[in-house]
């Protein structure tokens, strides 16, 4: 197991040196730290601002307790009848496996990962867009350690997200890491340098899917009820920070709830959301997504509705989500 060095100073809650003989009375800390992201490169983002955790610490073996901040606003994840979008807790867990493999089990940057399954389910109550942005506290536990030779190629993480003290939200998700020339091998002529992307197809209504922004869209109508395109736009800045060679897996979740809002035909809340990621996604080969909603019979007291979403490429399955829905927005 290694150690990360890149930082010097502490910000989780509770971390900070206790005063020493002579500090102020009051509980107060000799030295408060200024509160910044972790490395970029650790949670494989290229833009800071794309960054969502804060700081990290071991609790015990496979044991550990993370920090992290979301915005008032962003830019993608934008609010939802004033709470956060869930699809950010999803992308907070996501980083979480990517530093703690890094940081924690040795996994030298460089290295692929693919992650295998994701899921997440929030409390509305506390997601709600506060006067400041909201700081959160994980609890993250690492289960189903793989290695080979002596090194960590993957694992699963456990995930209580936390705000002031309250459960905010669960998941988890499975990652495997993969090693440059394994990952070339496995990828094949479907390099960067080789990059092919379909042309750009026309978006859905924004009002359709739950979004304000054309350039937010990431489903392309096929005139035929409860199915589209996927539309796969390089030169977004959120869902490809940086040059991937397939679909990112986030743009894959936000199709699903994109596909979720227009068969249900109004705007809501994800409170659920499950997903397995079963191949790669390629850029150059048309995609499909199709929605499957429940019938209502057992929709629950509260409202909510199931939609199972899939995404088909080269006649198979390439992924699959179910969302829980909440009640249309008031």
């Amino acid at each position: 197991m290694s150690v990360s060095t890149y930082r010097t100073t502490r910000v989780i809650p509770g971390l900070t040196q206790p005063a020493g003989p002579g500090a102020p009375t009051g509980g107060a800390p000799v030295f408060q730290p200024l509160t910044s992201t972790v490395p970029k490169e650790l949670v494989h983002r290229a833009s800071v601002a794309e960054v969502m955790l804060t700081d990290w610490a071991r609790r015990s073996e496979d044991h550990f307790t993370l920090a992290a901040q979301w915005p008032r606003g962003h830019s993608f994840f934008t609010t939802i009848d004033g709470c956060h979008d869930p699809l950010i807790a999803a992308e907070t867990i996501r980083q979480a496996g990517l530093l703690l493999a890094h940081a924690e089990y040795g996994v030298p940057l460089g290295h692929c990962f693919l992650v295998s399954d994701l899921s997440v389910a929030v409390r509305p109550a506390q997601m709600r867009v506060a006067a400041t942005p909201a700081t959160l506290e994980l609890d993250v536990r690492v289960r189903d350690i793989k290695q080979r030779r002596g090194e960590v190629t993957g694992f699963r993480i456990e995930v209580a997200l936390h705000r002031d003290g309250q459960l905010l939200a669960t998941g988890g998700g499975t990652q495997t890491c993969i090693a440059p020339r394994v990952y070339q091998r496995l990828r094949a002529a479907r390099g960067p340098g080789d990059l092919q992307v379909l042309p750009l197809t026309a978006p859905e209504p924004p009002q359709r899917v739950g979004r304000m922004s054309p350039t937010d869209v990431v489903l392309s109508p096929l005139g035929q009820p409860h199915r589209w395109q996927l539309r796969v736009d390089t030169r977004h800045p959120v869902l490809f920070d940086h040059i991937v060679d397939h679909v990112p897996g986030m743009l894959l979740i936000e199709a699903a709830r994109q596909a979720a809002t227009a068969t249900l035909g109004h705007t809501t809340l994800p409170l659920a959301i499950t997903s397995e990621f079963l191949h790669y996604v390629e850029l150059d080969t048309s995609c499909t997504v199709e929605a499957h909603p429940t019938d209502g019979t057992g929709t629950d007291p509260g409202g909510t509705r199931t939609v199972h979403v899939t995404a088909r490429q080269n006649e198979e399955d390439v992924f699959r989500c179910t969302l829980t829905m909440a009640p249309p927005l008031t």
